[in-house]
């Protein structure tokens, strides 16, 4: 890498890491922990990068990217937040951030991101006519440190704004609907309605013109559309063939992947395209499980404004909630800690009141359901992919296709998790030390000794 980084952060051990990580890469580095120096810097016309924290002692990071934006044209930033929630990816699109990470993060990762920002040249879109107001997302527990979060975030930062429909899928209870009406309240369509479709909607000579009178070009979410029977569904392609100018925004959730029911004849194929034209995977509670306590935090913050009493958990309370496996999600979650916060009469909350609460449930879920979600989910891409050669069959040697499609990630996963030990990694794979690094080789995988930034 060749450039220079400007680094704004208050945390004088990331500036430490940051600055000799990037020399030792090739670039210069100024560091910082202050905006008004980055900012006196910037308009001094240093820097290729920017790499800035938002929450500063003398401002707020994002704050500072239209400025950055006003006094160099096409410098691009980096954001890099604690703040772990949808808001900060938001906010940081809005503004035009090159790119945003949540901390703690991998060093290599962004090392990577680096790479790119300084090979290309940023595109600056069009700023939004309104900004994005903050409050309005404060009590969305869309609140997650995870990769799989902080990639949805990601994605629903660059669909907000665009024309495409939007098809979220997730278990009952991890908030498809919230990511919708997300969508819809940080996009440019934020004052016009939100419109959420029922059968009954569809009903009748005049249900579907209705619906896009109520809607006036907002939006309109067909609300667990795989549960639809077949004579809503005609009418809703009738609909979307029809609309003209000023149509609304059309997104939908469903509970299943809807590949199976189009097989199973239970769902028109041509809807699935009408309505997919992203998909979102929210993924469930048990995936993401180390975004229990923030959520747990969020719960208690929200019932305690909202009057019902400060709370607080103790230690072998957290481990419980932590340890359980939520299979109805980020609902029943915020249920069982509202719950807690009312029968609880002292302000810490102890393992017998998590107890109480969770009753005789099981602690854990068979491991069998991972398993039968995995090649429920491997089947589903076998079909589509069969389905997309259009009644040909794919180019021979398919077996050997899939089977390096599931054996790359797998490998790449279990290195990261062990911090590209292999010898953890053979070991946590069950596989012979000597067969790992023939995989890496023969993958053309890259091994990283990683290390974890707070």
């Amino acid at each position: 890498m060749d450039g220079t980084i400007l680094v704004a952060d208050d945390d004088r051990t990331i500036r430490t890491v940051l600055t000799q990580a990037l020399t030792r890469a090739g670039c210069k580095v100024h560091a910082t922990a202050s905006l008004v120096t980055l900012m006196r810097w910037v308009e001094e016309g240093k820097g290729d990068l920017v790499i800035s924290d938002v929450v500063m002692p003398d401002g707020n990071g994002i704050e500072q990217l239209p400025k950055i934006s006003e006094a160099r044209p096409g410098l691009p930033v980096i954001v890099i937040s604690a703040q772990n929630t949808i808001m900060t990816a938001i906010q940081a699109a809005e503004a035009e951030a090159y790119d945003y990470l949540p901390k703690p993060f991998d060093l290599p990762d962004l090392m990577k991101r680096v790479s790119r920002a300084l090979d290309t040249r940023r595109h600056v879109a069009p700023r939004p006519s309104a900004p994005v107001e903050a409050a309005a997302a404060s009590d969305l527990p869309l609140v997650g440190r995870t990769p799989t979060m902080q990639a949805l975030y990601r994605l629903v930062a660059r669909v907000m704004n665009t024309q495409l429909p939007v098809l979220i899928t997730g278990e009952s209870g991890t908030g498809k609907s919230l990511v919708a009406r997300a969508i819809h309240d940080f996009s440019d369509r934020r004052t016009l309605p939100f419109v959420t479709v029922s059968a009954a909607d569809l009903e009748g000579a005049d249900g579907p013109s209705s619906l896009l009178a109520r809607a006036r070009g907002g939006t309109l979410l067909f609300d667990e559309v795989g549960d639809l029977g077949a004579e809503a569904q005609t009418r809703i392609v009738r609909m979307l063939d029809a609309l003209g100018e000023h149509a609304p925004r059309v997104m939908a959730t469903s509970q299943g992947a809807l590949s199976g029911r189009i097989d199973g004849g239970d769902f028109r194929r041509d809807l699935y395209y009408r309505l997919a034209g992203v998909e979102l995977q929210v993924p469930a509670l048990r995936e993401r499980v180390d975004d229990i306590p923030l959520l747990i935090e969020h719960f208690l913050a929200r019932a305690e404004r909202e009057g019902m009493g400060q709370r607080r958990l103790a230690a072998p309370a957290a481990e419980l909630l932590r340890a359980y496996s939520w299979p109805g999600n980020v609902r029943q979650l915020e249920n069982a800690v509202r719950r807690l916060v009312a029968t609880t009469a002292q302000e810490e909350i102890g393992r017998a009141e998590v107890e109480a609460v969770l009753g005789g449930q099981p602690a854990a879920e068979p491991l069998s359901g991972g398993s039968d979600q995995l090649s429920a989910s491997v089947e589903r891409h076998l079909k589509r992919y069969f389905d997309l050669h259009g009644g040909e069959l794919p180019p021979p040697g398919l077996y050997q296709r899939i089977l390096r499609e599931v054996e790359l990630p797998l490998i790449e996963i279990a290195l990261d998790a062990t911090g590209g030990n292999q010898a953890r990694c053979a070991d946590l794979l069950g596989i012979n030390r000597n067969t790992l690094r023939k995989k890496i080789t023969d993958l053309d995988i890259r091994v990283t000794r990683r290390r974890k930034l707070m």
